[in-house]
């Protein structure tokens, strides 16, 4: 069990393990039954169901990225509901490899229950990570592959 940490508190921990680079450690954050849902990701999956999954994505991310991130401007604002919080920062984001260096906005609003993140919508800005990791050219063929209705339809 982890200790009972406020929303504030779950959304520092989550950004201080993603900033050290501790992504494997990121599921105790959870909730076993958590959802999380990235509303802007312009390809794959939006909606993500358990700790579990959360575990799996975080060490896919762990082993294949190459970023560092950085945050500033970070700003928790609370809400009317105790258990909520909405988070707004950007990252510096660094490419070890390339050596680039992005900035990229995020948001977040958060649910947190007995110290454990219940259900996240993530807004993050997935064209600047997609260029930052090299993936634009492959995002922008997934986005052509999928079918669009044509104009007056």
């Amino acid at each position: 069990m982890s200790e009972t940490r406020s929303p504030r508190e779950a959304f520092h921990a989550l950004l201080d393990g993603i900033t050290a680079g501790r992504l494997t450690e990121l599921g105790e954050l959870y909730a076993e039954d958590t959802v999380v849902e990235t509303a802007l990701a312009p390809v794959g999956p939006r909606r993500f169901e358990g700790r579990a999954t959360l575990e799996a994505r975080f060490a896919e991310v762990a082993a294949h990225s190459p970023l560092q991130l950085t945050p500033k401007n970070v700003l928790v604002r609370e809400t009317d509901d105790p258990e909520v919080v909405v988070a707004e920062w950007d990252y510096e984001v660094h490419n070890r490899v390339s050596g680039q260096r992005f900035e990229a906005a995020n948001v977040q609003v958060l649910r947190v229950r007995d110290g454990l993140i219940v259900h996240s919508r993530d807004y993050h800005d997935h064209l600047t990570l997609a260029l930052a990791t090299g993936t634009l050219p492959d995002l922008v063929a997934a986005l052509e592959a999928v079918p669009h209705p044509a104009a007056g339809e």
